[in-house]
């Protein structure tokens, strides 16, 4: 019975180190798939915010042209309203020139507008300057008109039918009558 024994607890021995290393394995099988489902995920995660960033950088990209696309087409329009606000200090600079100090200065004005209006567009010509400002103030006379008191306020048909026409100027330019 010795025997027995012994060959029972020797397989009991051998089946509780078996079922130990069978635990072992099944514990590093375990971990393992745990961290190659961890690796794959954080790699995932890498990979996404990848792509996202780059997306991110592509829109901005995007975004930077078209603000400068922008800023470019947006240039002639502040240039009108810089000139349209020039007009409209020209036109206060007539009616306030009626005294004989008032005339003197502006033809000075006048004549400044003119010499930076030439610097600004060279080949240009008086004529071409006298049109646009013509032009110009035109399109302001009812502004600075109603800014007036009532009681000095002109009808605009009156200021404007005092203007020279821009096309008859054009027309003399164009046949070499100018100048």
């Amino acid at each position: 019975m010795k025997g027995s024994v012994s060959a029972s607890n020797t397989y009991v021995a051998g089946s509780y180190g078996e079922q130990h290393r069978m635990k072992w394995i099944t514990a590093i099988a375990r971990n393992s798939l745990f961290l190659g489902a961890l690796f794959a995920l954080f790699f995932g995660a890498a990979v996404t915010s990848t792509l996202w960033a780059l997306q991110l950088s592509s829109k901005v990209a995007v975004m930077s042209a078209s603000a400068a696309v922008t800023a470019v087409q947006h240039r002639e329009a502040i240039a009108r309203a810089v000139a349209r606000t020039k007009a409209k200090a020209r036109i206060r600079r007539v009616i306030a020139s009626i005294p004989v100090v008032g005339a003197v200065a502006f033809v000075y004005f006048e004549d400044q507008d003119l010499r930076e209006w030439l610097e600004e567009n060279p080949g240009k010509t008086r004529a071409d300057y006298a049109c646009e400002v013509a032009h110009l103030s035109a399109e302001t006379v009812d502004e600075v008109l109603a800014d007036l008191p009532q009681a000095l306020r002109p009808h605009p048909e009156f200021v404007l039918g005092r203007m020279h026409e821009c096309t008859d100027l054009d027309y003399s330019i164009e046949n070499g009558e100018a100048e």
